[in-house]
């Protein structure tokens, strides 16, 4: 694959036979910068189990401490109460049967959570086959089925992603904006990793966290130290 000249300039910063620690990634990853926009910092961790197995499982969610840097639209399936609380909390759109028929009928896809009550999940199963595969199916564990819908859209709001396994047994997420600065960015990555680290599954055997690594939108790789992060001390 050939990249660019900007790109080429950026990866000559970057050692690619070190683990670097993560404050030194966090840092390196903001002098990689090359894009006029403001570039996101993802962090991608492969781990030591098999997503094929139920109790290899990892996924749940995080507040991050500096938010994402990324506006969240929030969907809020619910009737009562619960939508009432769900709008005063600043919910985009509340509601129920309405929605569902937007998203089935007109492909509707203008947000980027669902958090619904549990009475409601009859009526968002439905949904199933289209929100399933964008990640954006409401789940107890990622805290967007509760009946405290006012909670979890103040928590989407600030900053609260949620982290899954994929097929190849790694977890992708965006820890915020090179604008945010080494430091906030720093925290966020922490704070990502220690919950990464918290939820190791008990059927997990060998090393847990294989391979880490963060880079921003339009720059290269950056290893990290895998037995130094979220809390841990090398061996």
């Amino acid at each position: 694959m050939k990249h660019g000249k900007k790109y080429v300039n950026s990866a000559k910063l970057v050692d690619r036979t070190k683990l670097y620690d993560l404050e030194e990634a966090v840092a390196l990853a903001v002098q990689t910068k090359t894009a006029k926009f403001d570039e996101t910092v993802e962090c991608h961790v492969r781990l030591g189990v098999d997503s094929r197995h139920a109790d290899q499982q990892v996924r749940g969610a995080v507040v991050l401490p500096n938010g994402t840097g990324k506006t969240v639209r929030a969907l809020v399936i619910a009737k009562g109460d619960a939508a009432k609380a769900a709008e005063e909390a600043g919910a985009d759109y509340v509601g129920a049967e309405e929605y569902v028929t937007k998203i089935q009928s007109e492909g509707w896809m203008d947000f980027d959570v669902v958090i619904a009550t549990p009475d409601m999940m009859g009526l968002v199963g439905r949904l199933g086959k289209v929100l399933g595969p964008r990640g954006l199916m409401p789940n107890p564990k990622a805290g967007t089925v509760t009946p405290d819908v006012a909670k979890a859209v103040t928590e989407a709001k600030a900053g609260k992603i949620e982290y899954r396994l994929d097929k190849t047994n790694i977890i992708h997420c965006p820890v915020g904006k090179v604008s945010f600065g080494a430091e906030k960015l720093r925290e966020n990555l922490d704070t990502l990793l220690t919950a990464i680290v918290k939820a190791k599954p008990a059927a997990s055997k060998g090393q847990y966290i294989r391979s880490c690594a963060i880079a921003t939108t339009m720059g290269p790789g950056i290893k990290i130290n895998p037995n130094k992060v979220g809390g841990q001390q090398e061996q």
